[in-house]
């Protein structure tokens, strides 16, 4: 029986990507850090929330973030974004789950609130940019970021799709809420990339 879904919404880190915490642990040991001291700095030191927001939402570059994040970590911040990403790498699950979506026909969307694009763009980096997609929508590009319903509707019409018709994988469940305002049908990515897929798979392929 031929799916009633007409398309994917995908995540970028931690989704279409290994686990973002393990990124981070790595980045801490290859740049002699204390161990939490990254995510310390990215979700509890004000300044270090304020620029990532600041970044997420296009109000402050890439290099900004450089700049304060790797004064608040005492470490050298040129082009420290690359470095932070350094051990990301695409999940090979949920790409190939993509692929098999769009081979049936699925329209495939990425939705991420953005790392920023320059000097480093690791979605490129990944081989996860434009045309990859049916659709890219960054928050830095949009103004506003997830989870904010605004970004989810911009998505619905980048790909000319109602919520009903659609598929929306995160990896924070407080990402999944508006969607599921909207009619989307949710999927919380966690730690079993084979599971999602096989979620997907069910979903979409059939």
């Amino acid at each position: 029986m031929p799916s009633s879904y007409r398309g994917l919404i995908l995540d970028f880190g931690g989704v279409l990507t290994t686990r973002m915490r393990l990124n981070g642990e790595a980045f801490e040991r290859s740049e002699g850090l204390e161990p939490g001291a990254y995510f310390h700095a990215l979700d509890v030191n004000p300044e270090g929330v304020r620029v990532y927001s600041a970044l997420e939402l296009g109000e402050a570059t890439q290099e900004d973030w450089n700049r304060v994040i790797g004064g608040i970590l005492g470490i050298d911040s040129t082009d420290l974004m690359r470095r932070a990403l350094a051990n990301l790498r695409p999940e090979p699950a949920i790409v190939a789950a993509s692929d098999r979506a769009r081979a049936a026909g699925v329209k495939v969307a990425m939705l991420s609130n953005s790392f920023g694009l320059e000097p480093y763009n690791p979605y490129a980096a990944l081989g996860m940019w434009e045309d990859a997609f049916e659709a890219v929508i960054l928050s830095e590009r949009e103004g506003v970021r997830k989870p904010s319903p605004v970004i989810y509707q911009r998505t619905l019409e980048a790909l000319d799709l109602t919520g009903p018709e659609c598929v929306f994988v995160d990896d924070h469940s407080g990402n999944l809420t508006p969607a599921e305002a909207l009619g989307i049908r949710t999927i919380h990515h966690t730690t079993d990339p084979e599971a999602t897929a096989a979620k997907l798979d069910r979903l979409l392929v059939g």
